[in-house]
């Protein structure tokens, strides 16, 4: 929820992710009018996905050309339509792909991305995302892999984003750390009137809406019990 007219960007951090110079997306970003509420769903499923960026670099759009499926638990290949931990990326016949290609001594915990002699510098960027959308993006090179290893933390802040935007994860103020306790999978952030942060289980804030409607309730029959 928000206080004032602000953009509400989702994004992920993962200081162990294992490939040099990766940078975060915006993964999800939705304007908010104050009082207004925004919410944002995601799942844990991963994919593979590339954009053509040129220079890769804070304020850039990572809007994705291609996705494949990924599941760094599944040790083979990645298909269109089926998820693997394993996926080639190239630009055979002058054009950008994804291909189901191995890469040799993969192991369960890791997305790999084995890139082509074929790719140009400074043109492409390859990456991985989650829930449909990307979260992580690095500069495309030729014959360099990529290994993935993702822990993603979670992160939330308030100003102008738009989704699939380059951030410059060093120069963001103000920034809520969304950590879900064991069993929760629903958290309600509130941006404050001095913009600082209020977070709470969304369970807790039911709770409380529950108490003060019953309270209310109460109170309405307790007037009318008088008359």
């Amino acid at each position: 929820m928000s206080t004032n007219l602000v953009d509400m960007c989702v994004f992920q951090k993962d200081p162990s992710i294992g490939v040099p110079d990766v940078m975060s997306l915006a993964w999800f970003a939705k304007s908010s009018h104050p009082t207004t509420q925004q919410t944002f769903r995601w799942t844990i499923d991963y994919s593979f996905v590339w954009s053509e960026t040129g220079t890769l670099k804070p304020g850039v759009f990572f809007d994705a050309s291609q996705t494949w499926p990924a599941d760094p638990g599944v040790v083979k290949p990645s298909t269109p339509t089926v998820a693997g931990n394993q996926i080639g990326f190239g630009r055979p016949e002058g054009a950008y792909t994804f291909t189901s290609a191995p890469t040799p001594g993969a192991e369960a915990g890791t997305l790999y991305v084995k890139q082509g002699s074929d790719l140009p510098l400074r043109q492409a960027s390859v990456g991985i995302g989650m829930s449909g959308a990307g979260a992580f993006a690095v500069q495309a090179q030729p014959n360099l892999n990529l290994n993935f290893t993702p822990h993603p933390t979670y992160f939330l802040a308030a100003g102008t984003y738009q989704q699939g935007e380059v951030l410059n994860v060093g120069t963001i103020t103000n920034v809520l750390p969304v950590e879900f306790p064991p069993n929760v999978y629903s958290m309600t952030a509130t941006l404050n009137p001095d913009n600082s942060w209020t977070l709470v289980s969304t369970a807790e804030i039911n709770a409380l809406d529950t108490k003060d409607e019953i309270a209310e309730r109460r109170g309405a029959l307790a007037l009318v019990a008088g008359q």
